[in-house]
Formats: structure tokens, C-alpha cells, sequence
């Protein structure tokens, strides 16, 4: 049975802030709505619907590295909690913005050349969607451009699936801020209880939290370290979601 305890938060917590961080998680779970009642399905994309995080970073280190930037996966992973972007590092070393913006393009190129040459299904992904969607409406919130979320589905079917997909051209402040989801919420026209966000990293969590709508994690290796402790449930991969709304 999933508890508050069970989604990262222990109740042996000897500092302030992590006291601050169990209550909240505490009252989410306390104050949530049944999982039977749930209508809408949010989905992140990256890292739960393909797995492409650990190439996005590698195309970043690449373009990077031509500037003489060693870019540290720790560091990375740090920022990208916050929302921080890796090109801080350039500018930070004095590179000016005409340098960064070319090289910004070339990881572009770099990150398309891996969506089309490397692996990035995640195994169970359309069987479950297949699934879900006979009984929640259900749509893809995305920090992806819009281009490069088109060339990885040009042969998939998991858009099939969704009501709609929102891209990052598609609102204005990205996560960790709650604006993607609650501009999906609002296309679904339903309330926060009745939707449930499906993350892998600490950044979407937050987005999450901050639009009041319960998050299930999924586990992703290359976020497994991210702080999920306000996180409502956790799942190891995405075919147990169909079990977890159903408890």
C-alpha cells in the first residue's frame, strides 16, 4: 500500500527544513483525492514517454566542450532541478552571446542527430497508454521543442493516445514554475483533484506541486538522485500506473 513514507519521506528527519518537507508531503497525502475519481492524465515526456534526458545532456556536453567547458553531469543534474540552464556556464567564463547562440544551435543539431541514430523507447510505453487511455482523458506537458518532439514521434504512436500535447513554445515560464500545467488544466477545462501529473525529475515535480495537482513518479535512471520527497506516489515504471489509479 503507498504511503506518504513510501513516496521519500521519512519520518526520522532530524533538520528543519526536512521537517518543513514531511509535513507538506504528509498533507498532500492526508488531503488527496481517490485516485478513482481522477479524469485527466498529465504526462511529462522526456524521461517518462521516451527515454532522451541522458542525450539531450550529452549533445549539451559536446557543444560545450567546443567552447572549452567541461559540463560535469553532477552540475547538470544539480541545475536541472532548478531550471537552470547549462549555457550559464559559458556565460559565466565570459563567452559572448553571439559564440553561445551558434553553439547552442550546433547542440540542436547534435540532439537531433541522437533522436534519429540512438535508442530511446522505453519498453511498456504504448501498451500503457493503449490502456489508460480507455478511461482518462490524457495529454503530454512538455519542456521539448516543438521540433524536436515532432522528429522523435514522426514513427511512434504514443500521440495517438493524447487529447493534446503542449510543447515549450506553448506557454511562457517553463518548469519548475506551475504555468505548463495548470495552461493543460485549464485545455481540459478540470480542477486539480481531478488530474494527476506523471514526472521523473525534481524540476517537473515541483511544477507540479506549485499548480496543486498530485504527482506520481516514475523512475528514471538518470534522475533517480533528484529529491522526490513532496512526490504523492512512485511507481517504477509506467505499467503500474494503471494499478496505482485503480487502488
Amino acid at each position: 500500500m503507498t504511503t506518504y513514507d513510501s513516496a521519500g519521506v521519512s519520518q526520522k528527519l532530524g533538520d528543519d527544513a526536512s521537517k518543513v518537507l514531511y509535513e507538506a508531503a504528509k498533507l498532500t497525502w492526508e488531503n488527496r483525492k481517490p485516485l478513482a475519481m481522477k479524469k485527466y492524465i498529465l504526462f511529462d515526456h522526456d524521461g517518462v514517454l521516451v527515454d532522451t534526458e541522458y542525450w539531450y545532456f550529452t549533445a549539451n556536453k559536446r557543444a560545450l566542450a567546443e567552447l572549452g567547458i567541461e559540463l560535469e553531469l553532477a552540475l547538470y543534474l544539480q541545475n536541472m532541478t532548478q531550471g537552470i540552464s547549462a549555457w550559464d556556464l559559458a556565460t559565466a567564463q565570459g563567452v559572448d552571446e553571439a559564440a553561445i547562440e551558434r553553439q547552442r544551435a550546433q547542440r540542436d543539431l547534435y540532439y537531433q542527430e541522437y533522436l534519429q541514430n540512438e535508442d530511446i523507447e522505453i519498453p511498456g510505453v504504448e501498451q500503457a497508454l493503449r490502456g489508460l487511455s480507455t478511461h482518462y482523458r490524457m495529454a503530454i506537458i512538455t519542456t521539448a521543442k516543438r521540433v524536436d518532439f515532432e522528429l522523435i514521434h514522426r514513427h511512434r504512436n504514443i500521440v495517438q493516445y493524447m487529447d493534446f500535447v503542449l510543447a515549450r513554445e506553448d506557454y511562457d515560464q517553463a518548469k519548475p514554475e506551475p504555468e505548463p500545467y495548470l495552461t493543460g488544466l485549464a485545455k481540459f477545462g478540470g480542477c486539480p483533484e481531478e488530474a494527476l501529473v506523471v514526472e521523473d525529475s525534481e524540476r517537473g515535480l515541483r511544477s507540479a506541486v506549485a499548480a496543486g495537482i498530485e504527482c506520481a513518479i516514475v523512475h528514471n535512471e538518470f534522475t533517480k538522485t533528484h529529491d522526490f520527497s513532496t512526490a504523492t506516489y512512485r511507481i517504477g515504471s509506467l505499467d503500474e500506473l494503471a494499478a496505482l489509479l485503480q487502488a
